[in-house]
């Protein structure tokens, strides 16, 4: 083995090794996803394809409740579209890192970028092809287990959306969110979102989150500029 082979190959478990604590807070909601599509009447195959095609945990519940109430394909479509959409920004972001890679590289690379993914490669600066499949890939594969263990559990264990593991979505954006907070301005824009997304949704505004989100990422603007921080 050449030193090159040797090096790609400890950065793919590098990134393997560094995403596991992440791969781990999703459990409860890989196993929520796999349980709450057997319960809509999705087959266990179907259930574990949508883990293994959509690849998206918000996107796969919205996803199973629409179907579930008889939405139409483009109506689905459209609202994962928007609950997505800010992978674009990921892509675009990282885009100036990974464009010398060539097309067969970045493709993979794009199907696997989840928050998850964005937030390890950018907090740790490592954008390399092997470092970015060792974690993605390691992610993809335990989401489609958790998936799994969904479906065996939803035959054994009756409503078993019951026990709030939907608290593992939130758990996981904060371990996500709070590594990155290295500035007083994003500091700012984070306490400003949680602020105003339970203000809002507790008055019932249509689009709370999205509105608070937007009006934090405005804050964090602001503060950026007033405190001259670099870009």
């Amino acid at each position: 083995m050449n030193v090159t082979t040797s090096s790609s190959s400890q950065r793919f478990w590098q990134g393997a090794v560094h995403i596991l604590p992440l791969c781990l807070a999703v459990l409860p909601w890989g196993v929520l996803a796999g349980s709450m599509a057997v319960s809509q009447g999705f087959t266990p195959l179907q259930s574990i394809g949508l883990s293994v095609f959509v690849f998206a945990g918000a996107a796969q519940l919205v996803t199973i409740s629409m179907v579930a109430a008889g939405s139409g394909f483009v109506a689905i479509c459209l609202t994962i579209l928007v609950i997505t959409a800010q992978h674009l920004l990921y892509a675009l972001i990282m885009r100036e890192h990974v464009a010398n890679l060539p097309l067969k590289q970045r493709l993979p690379i794009g199907f696997l970028l989840t928050d998850e993914l964005f937030a390890l490669s950018v907090g740790k600066r490592l954008y390399s092809f092997a470092y970015l499949m060792g974690a993605g890939l390691c992610f993809y594969l335990a989401w489609i287990a958790f998936t799994v263990i969904g479906v065996v559990l939803a035959a054994s264990v009756p409503n078993l959306a019951d026990y709030h593991l939907d608290f593992s979505i939130v758990a996981t954006f904060i371990a996500i969110v709070v590594p990155m907070i290295q500035r007083i301005s994003t500091l700012v824009g984070v306490l400003v979102s949680l602020t105003l997304s339970l203000l809002l949704t507790s008055l019932a505004v249509s689009g709370a989150i999205v509105l608070a989100g937007l009006l934090g990422m405005l804050c964090a603007v602001a503060v950026a500029r007033w405190r001259g921080e670099p870009q």
